[in-house]
């Protein structure tokens, strides 16, 4: 098992990298939203943030037997999920996931398009499943979901999904995911979501979803599952001490600055990134099965979520 793994950034000069192992369809990642946006905005441009997509709904996975009955089980289960992580999930899930591909491949190609445009794709594919209920399974549906993307160019992200080269990038995504770390092995770790390697259904081990490994001049850190807040600001002192993030952890943006840069936000958003203050007048909700979606005015125009579902505030 190997013991290192890329990160696209250097972690010499100070330099803090850290690798999150995800999947647009996974309810715990979806649910780790929240702390994740906010160690992404303290940490600032002093950190390089690399997502590799682990693929939780497999190729070569057996078919359900009773589809509707699957889908009713993993349904309780989000909502099981949820309430650990208080994030929204669909009044109405229309299936279980068919395949991570489709959006793990419309993810990873939205990346050559820059980071503001990658991070609001990889959230509209969250949001299929967890907002529309309507995971974008295919590449059809995960192409319309990110469509309206501001800055984005959906001709050449069809082409750039399509690509043997992207294909390529999410196999060795796959294959990184199921070389955990040492540490991610550990069977000890505490809370509803402890974090564990999983076993796949070929008989792999592969990272929980999500997991950071955080790499700096001090060292290594797993911190897998979702954890406290807390927990992240100790590995990030763990791995880079002292001066090496010095003036690294900055104010966050007031609520509106946030909404605009996000694009949509949960209500655990606006309690982690903007602690007491109020969601913007012009906010847009859009009713889940679990509080709502705010959507910044722009979003909310150009949004594929059906606006039936919106609420009023």
């Amino acid at each position: 098992m190997s013991t290192a793994r890329p990160s696209g950034e250097s972690s010499r000069a100070g330099r803090l990298t850290v690798t999150e192992y995800t999947d647009p369809l996974c309810p715990w990642a979806w649910g780790a939203e929240p702390v994740f946006r906010w160690l992404r905005g303290l940490l600032g441009d002093r950190v390089g943030w690399r997502r590799v997509y682990g693929i939780l709904f497999d190729e070569g996975e057996e078919p359900a037997p009773d589809p509707a009955a699957e889908t009713a089980w993993y349904a309780g289960f989000v909502r099981e999920v949820s309430g650990h992580t208080g994030a929204p999930y669909a009044a109405r899930l229309a299936r279980v996931g068919a395949s991570s591909w489709p959006a793990s491949l419309v993810a990873k190609a939205a990346e050559q398009q820059g980071d503001a445009v990658a991070a609001r794709v990889l959230r509209r594919l969250r949001e299929s499943m967890f907002v529309a209920g309507e995971p974008a399974d295919t590449m059809e549906l995960a192409l319309a979901a990110a469509r309206g993307v501001p800055g984005l160019d959906p001709v050449r992200l069809a082409a750039d999904a399509a690509s043997p080269a992207v294909r390529e990038a999410v196999r060795a995504d796959h294959r990184e995911t199921r070389d955990p770390l040492p540490e991610a092995l550990a069977p000890d770790w505490p809370g509803p979501h402890p974090g564990t390697a999983k076993e796949t259904h070929d008989g792999q081990l592969r990272y929980a979803l999500p997991t950071l490994v955080l790499t700096g001049p001090a060292g290594r850190r797993v911190v897998p599952g979702r954890r406290p807040p807390r927990e992240y600001l100790d590995a990030v002192a763990a791995v880079a001490p002292g001066p090496a993030l010095a003036g690294a952890v900055g104010e966050l943006p007031a609520g509106e600055e946030l909404l605009a840069l996000h694009g949509t936000m949960t209500d655990p958003e606006w309690r982690l990134l903007a602690p007491g203050r109020p969601v913007p007048a012009d906010a847009v909700a859009l009713a889940t099965g679990n509080g709502p979606l705010w959507l910044h005015p722009a979003e909310a125009a150009v949004s594929p979520w059906p606006a039936t579902s919106r609420a009023s505030r």
